[in-house]
């Protein structure tokens, strides 16, 4: 069995992060993609807290995991709906028309 150090997983959450961070930035003309760049970034920190939660012998980073999973899963919920309803109206789901639902 091979045992990584933490530096390697600490790696691995880092990029993970920075490529939802890029992505989200980069890929402004599709919000389906925003949303799964903004999940890619929120499983990226769920996977750093299991790392130290395992590391350190301690449960509670896997607790925050389970709050965060959960709030993830209902800003995808929610995302999704509005986005449902935005392409309904608009018939688009690109962002440069974004600025027509101004109420």
């Amino acid at each position: 069995m091979v045992i990584f150090p933490i530096n390697f997983f600490c790696f691995i959450v880092l990029a993970l992060f920075i490529f939802g961070l890029i992505g989200s930035f980069l890929i402004r003309r599709n919000l389906i993609m925003i949303i799964v760049c903004i999940e890619l970034m929120l499983m990226s920190i769920q996977l750093n807290f299991i790392i130290y939660s395992y590391n350190f012998n301690d449960i509670l980073g896997q607790f925050f995991v389970l709050f965060i999973l959960m709030v993830a899963a209902a800003e995808v919920a929610i995302g999704l709906a509005l986005l449902i309803v935005y392409y309904r109206l608009r018939g688009t789901i690109d962002t440069k028309y974004i600025y027509l639902s101004k109420g």
